[in-house]
């Protein structure tokens, strides 16, 4: 037993946690005030549900023993987590630091859909979709990309056994929800006035906070995938910092020449965009490679987001143009830019490598686009018509943190001689009813 490699792998799990709180941030502030809680809620609602499915039968049927050629593991094989709390010896960390490290995937995962869908779903189909999605989608694609005996992970049928390298989730974690956040947002609609009436976010301070708390756990997420603390996680830490550096300068540089500025949305989406991007590719490529990748992500994802008001979806915190598009960036640029000499020891095909790791890495990113848009497009639209997914146009008027969760982030207003707190609205309302009054007393 490797106790440092033990700690390593912990304390990324916590860093990979720290994600889930910088998400409901950067969501949070993308919004409008009305809707703010109900996003922070979606994504903390994702991380408590999943975190019990996940000890009862996520884990084993992600990374429990193949049973359906490829495609997942046995569900029953570690029901509860039962059988992993023993002590191996000859392991070099405990499975259930893996077990910790890798349920934080799966609940970011889910977490990250529900920004396609802000200001108009309803909080109780929310939870039982994600419930829905994490055991029929993320599940099984995390045993394809990273279980024993899965069929990405082992270069299985069309890949013709040159597996697709995905190290810490450019196709199971980004690719994965960028898709299905473009069918949840198909199925849900536009939101009411979009895009003829501008939704800004509302608070960009928090934008700027979430880009940083996701940044600061994102090293968890990559360097901790390396399951040791050692040169491979020492190359994928430098390496995510310059991709994502790059990335961020990138997008500035767009919004700059197109739009006459640069904005502080735009460096925090430039952010998560290289972050995204260099997920998979981490371990694959040099560090000049890194800035490389980051560049392209950054301007990729920088003119792809925008194409939404063309193409008429409503994705409305940008999961699509960010997370798919630098999933897709990040996956398929591994078959180009990937050498020999980072720790992943491949070569893609600008080191002569040849064509057949690209073809890989394309199949695998297309494989799980096509799988999580179908599933998802059919469990948001069946849980549409059974029980509604959309709140109603008066809630979604009002907003859906009032009509959700009887409470908004914000209140202004004063306390009363007898205590009680009056907003703005009603305190409007309560002094033009004393205006009316004084009108009939004279």
């Amino acid at each position: 037993m490797n106790t440092g490699d033990t700690a390593w792998i912990l304390v990324s799990a916590a860093l990979v946690l720290i994600m889930l709180p910088g998400l409901a941030l950067f969501y949070g502030g993308m919004t409008r005030s009305k809707s703010v809680l109900n996003m922070i809620m979606m994504v903390f609602g994702s991380l408590f549900l999943v975190g019990v499915l996940w000890i009862l039968y996520g884990y084993s049927v992600a990374f429990g023993t193949d049973v359906g050629s490829g495609l997942l593991g046995d569900p029953a094989e570690y029901f509860g987590l039962s059988g992993l709390m023993t002590d191996d010896p000859e392991a070099t960390f405990p499975a259930m630091a893996f077990v910790g490290f890798q349920a934080m995937f799966a609940a970011i995962t889910v977490a990250l859909v529900a920004g396609a869908i802000a200001d108009r779903a309803k909080f109780a189909t929310w939870m039982v979709f994600a419930g829905i999605w994490a055991t029929i989608v993320y599940f099984p694609v995390a045993h394809w990309v990273w279980g024993e005996g899965g069929w990405i992970f082992e270069g299985m049928g069309p890949l013709n056994g040159v597996p697709a390298i995905d190290f810490a989730g450019g196709t199971a974690v980004h690719i994965n929800a960028g898709a299905a956040a473009l069918a949840v947002a198909l199925v849900l609609g536009k939101r009411l006035g979009w895009p003829k009436n501008p939704m800004k976010p509302h608070n960009l301070t928090l934008v700027m906070l979430g880009a940083g708390l996701l940044w600061f756990g994102w090293f968890g997420f990559n360097a901790g995938s390396a399951l040791a603390a050692d040169n491979t996680a020492a190359v994928v830490f430098v390496n995510t910092i310059g991709a994502t550096c790059a990335a961020a300068l990138a997008w500035l540089l767009v919004e700059k020449l197109r739009d006459g500025h640069a904005t502080s949305l735009g460096a925090a989406s430039g952010v998560v965009a290289g972050l995204v991007a260099i997920t998979p590719a981490c371990s694959s490529v040099s560090p000049v490679g890194a800035l490389i990748l980051g560049v392209i992500a950054g301007v990729a994802c920088a003119l792809f987001v925008p194409l939404k008001f063309k193409l008429g979806y409503d994705d409305s915190l940008d999961v699509v143009g960010i997370h798919l598009i630098g999933g897709l960036v990040g996956t398929l640029l591994i078959g180009f830019l990937a050498t020999e000499a980072a720790p992943a020891g491949v070569n893609g095909l600008f080191f002569g490598g040849g064509t057949e790791q690209l073809v890989s890495q394309a199949i695998a990113a297309v494989a799980v686009m096509a799988f999580a848009f179908i599933v998802t497009l059919i469990i948001a639209k069946v849980l549409d018509l059974v029980i509604g997914f959309r709140v109603d146009e008066d809630s979604e008027i009002t907003g859906v943190d009032l009509t959700e969760h009887a409470e908004t982030a914000y209140e202004f207003g004063e306390t009363g001689g007898g205590g009680k707190f009056v907003g703005t609205s009603e305190r409007a309302a309560l002094r033009a009813e004393a205006q009316d009054a004084e009108g009939v007393n004279a």
